[in-house]
């Protein structure tokens, strides 16, 4: 395996120049690459593990990760490394931010040329990640993955509240009411939550959830420059909030504790995102965790099953007035494409791989518990187009400093929606920042 391990990598550093049979010269020296990351917790240490594998394969490059704090700290400090032209030689990012950091200069575009030496081509990718990982024609990223939100439930809970079927699955849940029910007959049969979801401000699982609500009504949430989605915004404020307002979902939650109260069997369902899965697979095996789980994807309450999601990619900082070399450059790409296809060590982690050749192999499509939420990514929804949108952007950043305030009564959903309109509507008008 370690053998086969390193031909594969030898044929993907081809590009390099060095095949890696014996020199009778002074080899050239290793080329080493500075990564920064924003990944932590396990998806931190799998990137790890992934790098030091990668590290091990080849002599031709070494890869060196960094870990900064997640959000705004890393995109403002990755924007300003790259702007003065000190930043690293790649970068883990998110595709929603992609308007923001390939918009404002922040990240240079990969050539057709790179991308065919490294063998890699959007065809082996999502077609809908590729998408995404484009700006203006011109590619600035490559896919790692997809993280949709999907709904975990308590067995044990569930099973008390009638909602399991013989085979000891959650039965179907369509449309409002029934999941409403759903929460509403944990809390009475059992005396436990009916849902753990983050709700405390700060939160952003709160606009996560309303995006994916309102792609399934098809209603827009931007047009032409403003909020579009109107009244329908209010309906899915109300009705989020009309969960912890009767008690089915206990209000002012952060995000540890909310998954602490799941993890703990306080609660029979988890609004999450997929990235929770490697703790309960953890505790699972463990025989800590004290009940058995199930994953469905978002459930359809409307037209569709649309779940918000983002997605992880690589990218390469412009780095003003420090030109990447091509020989690096090279370097850089062959990294990419080694992760790609080796990313069934990402999947483990919960993840959607995006490198089709990889989540469409028997060994992904067979990854338990993954294979009871792997319809979510056929319905999969991103934050709208816009600089000012994505992953702890502005927009995401004044979403949950008002609107976790309907869940808690403390405002109404009309009141909270106004609110924010009020402070995001004016970065709408704003032209796209070039740092």
């Amino acid at each position: 395996m370690v053998q086969r391990r390193r031909l594969m990598a030898a044929s993907v550093l081809s590009g390099l120049g060095m095949s890696g049979r014996p020199a009778l010269a002074q080899p050239p020296a290793r080329i080493e690459l500075r990564l920064w990351t924003l990944l932590s917790g396990g998806d931190g240490a799998r990137m790890r593990a992934l790098i030091d594998e990668f590290n091990a394969s080849q002599g031709a490059v070494r890869v060196v990760s960094t870990t900064l704090k997640w959000g705004e700290p890393f995109y403002t400090k990755l924007i300003t490394s790259s702007v003065v032209g000190a930043g690293p030689d790649l970068a883990t990012v998110h595709l929603s931010r992609l308007p923001n950091l390939a918009g404002g200069g922040v990240l240079r575009p990969i050539s057709e040329a790179e991308l065919a030496a490294a063998g890699l081509k959007g065809s082996d990718y999502f077609p809908r990640q590729w998408e995404k990982s484009r700006y203006k024609g011109a590619s600035y990223a490559i896919p790692l993955d997809l993280h949709p939100l999907v709904l975990y439930y308590n067995k044990n809970l569930a099973s008390q509240a009638g909602l399991l079927d013989g085979a000891g699955k959650l039965k179907p849940i369509v449309g409002y009411e029934a999941l409403t029910a759903a929460f509403r007959g944990v809390r009475e049969r059992t005396g436990k939550a009916g849902l753990a979801m983050e709700a405390s401000q700060s939160s952003y699982a709160i606009w996560r959830l309303c995006l994916s609500l309102l792609a399934q009504r098809k209603v827009a949430v931007i047009e032409n420059g403003r909020f579009a989605y109107g009244s329908a915004g209010v309906e899915e404020l109300a009705k989020i909030s009309a969960w912890f307002t009767r008690g089915y979902a206990q209000a002012g939650l952060d995000y540890p504790a909310s998954t602490s109260q799941f993890m703990g069997g306080g609660a029979g369902f988890m609004l999450n995102g997929v990235w929770e899965v490697p703790e309960l697979v953890r505790a699972s095996k463990a025989g800590t965790l004290g009940f058995d789980y199930g994953i469905v994807p978002l459930p359809r309450l409307y037209q569709d099953a649309s779940a918000w999601t983002d997605s992880h990619a690589f990218a390469i900082p412009a780095n003003e007035g420090s030109p990447m070399a091509p020989g690096r450059a090279r370097a850089v790409l062959a990294f990419m494409a080694w992760i790609s296809r080796h990313s069934m060590g990402w999947a483990e982690g919960g993840h959607v791989p995006a490198y089709r050749p990889v989540a469409e192999s028997p060994q992904a499509l067979a990854l338990m518990p993954n294979a009871l939420y792997a319809a979510a990514a056929q319905n999969v929804v991103y934050d709208p187009g816009g600089w000012y949108m994505g992953a702890a952007g502005p927009v995401q950043a004044m979403a949950s400093k008002f609107l976790p305030a309907a869940l808690s009564g403390q405002l109404t959903p009309i009141q909270a929606l106004t609110m924010f309109e009020k402070e995001a509507s004016r970065l709408l008008r704003k032209p796209p920042p070039r740092y």
